[in-house]
């Protein structure tokens, strides 16, 4: 982050902190700023980041909730609010020339975010990977940033019901997103809705693709698949960014559920500040170096007509001459003797 950078983000939250002066040498906001961004990057603990600016370790406990929280409220309706009709369709634009996908709105995921058990949490948090953890629902654009975040559920819920019950699946099932309406597919006269992508987790809904399943399929089927995942690996692209930028996600988090809620929120909310500037560098990780691991089955949602009707539009459009790409069939074949 840049030292300009850093000012406005100062600016931006300063309306958002406030204090009474109630001795002569309190901790300035600068320096606020500054020692959350540092426990947030660097994934040290709060103790040893104290001593290195020589503060206690429960006044940078409270400053790292009281930026947190400032943080989110100060950029939340700038750089991660939900998106209106006019910017779900650059976004859909952009997914159609940068991933070869048309009519898509965002790619969604579920994933556990580990935590230190909390005490006297009983079974709440214990997810079914044999550790604790809260629930995070994200749907991110075409270009690594996060156009949605609802994190808190349990960890124990990330079997069945998670989609249903946060803001923007119960909105995206009961209709009630505004949504651009369905549109023809580039150079045909098929319409289909608008989609979303998720991965296996996530039911198949009118406005919601997943992947074919099973290993039995013909090759139309892999195709369309293959089409799917290469758009979708922009949302585990997304999240590995994330945790390289802020290595906090990098290990379970050693702090309250509640807190922990804020600091995700905060590194969500900074991730798209500073993917949104022109100086902001980009870095790279590996899926296996995040403490963010996929939430295992998010609905048990049945299938409707209309929903599989658009998913075969979707897939007959990828072996057309508009809709192809030159490469997909030898990745069809690769690893097959022919």
């Amino acid at each position: 982050m840049s030292a300009n950078r850093f000012d406005d983000l100062l600016h931006r939250i300063r309306p958002h902190i406030n204090h009474a002066a109630t001795h002569s040498s309190p901790v300035k906001l600068e320096e606020r700023l500054a020692v959350t961004l540092r426990v947030l990057a660097s994934g040290n603990s709060q103790k040893s980041v104290a001593q290195s600016y020589r503060l206690g370790s429960t006044t940078v406990s409270l400053i790292v909730t009281e930026v947190c929280e400032a943080l989110w409220s100060a950029l939340c309706s700038d750089f991660v609010s939900l998106p209106d009709k006019n910017k779900w369709a650059d976004i859909s634009q952009e997914f159609w020339r940068v991933w070869n996908f048309p009519n898509c709105l965002g790619c969604v995921v579920g994933k556990h975010v580990f935590i230190k058990a909390p005490p006297n949490a009983g079974s709440g948090f214990f997810n079914n990977k044999g550790s604790h953890s809260l629930v995070l629902m994200a749907v991110c654009d075409a270009n690594y940033r996060f156009s949605m975040v609802d994190i808190g559920a349990y960890g124990r819920e990330g079997d069945g019901g998670v989609f249903q019950e946060c803001m923007f699946g119960s909105s995206l099932l009961h209709g009630t997103l505004e949504l651009p309406p369905p549109a023809n597919l580039p150079g045909s006269t098929t319409t289909v809705p608008h989609v979303f992508l998720g991965d296996a987790a996530f039911p198949l809904h009118q406005n919601l693709m997943r992947p074919f399943p099973g290993t039995n399929l013909d090759d139309t089927q892999r195709i369309y698949n293959y089409c799917h995942s290469h758009a979708r690996r922009v949302i585990e692209n997304s999240f590995g960014i994330l945790a390289a930028r802020w290595r906090i996600l990098r290990r379970p988090i050693d702090f309250h559920p509640e807190k922990t809620v804020k600091v995700v929120k905060a590194c969500v909310a900074l991730h798209n500040y500073l993917s949104s500037t022109d100086d902001a560098n980009t870095p790279a990780t590996l899926a296996s170096d995040s403490n963010l691991l996929d939430a295992g089955q998010l609905s048990k949602a049945q299938a409707t007509r209309a929903a599989i009707s658009a998913r075969n539009d979707f897939k007959s459009f990828f072996l057309s001459p508009q809709g192809l790409v030159p490469w997909q069939e030898s990745v069809l074949r690769r690893g097959t003797l022919n």
